[in-house]
């Protein structure tokens, strides 16, 4: 885990919007998506809260 990730999590929770945390954290939307990413393969977790499976 590192920080920067940290970082872009809680820029995501504060906003509710990935696009906006990458703006305050000043990086790409796509780059914020990976450090996501790589931080809940890291943890072994959804830090998104969705689940994994679709409802039917």
């Amino acid at each position: 885990m590192e920080m920067h990730q940290v970082r872009y999590f809680l820029a995501v929770c504060e906003t509710l919007n990935f696009t906006r945390a990458a703006e305050i954290c000043n990086v790409a939307q796509p780059s914020l998506t990976r450090a996501i990413k790589k931080l809940e393969d890291e943890s072994g977790g959804s830090c998104s809260g969705a689940s994994p499976t679709r409802p039917t």
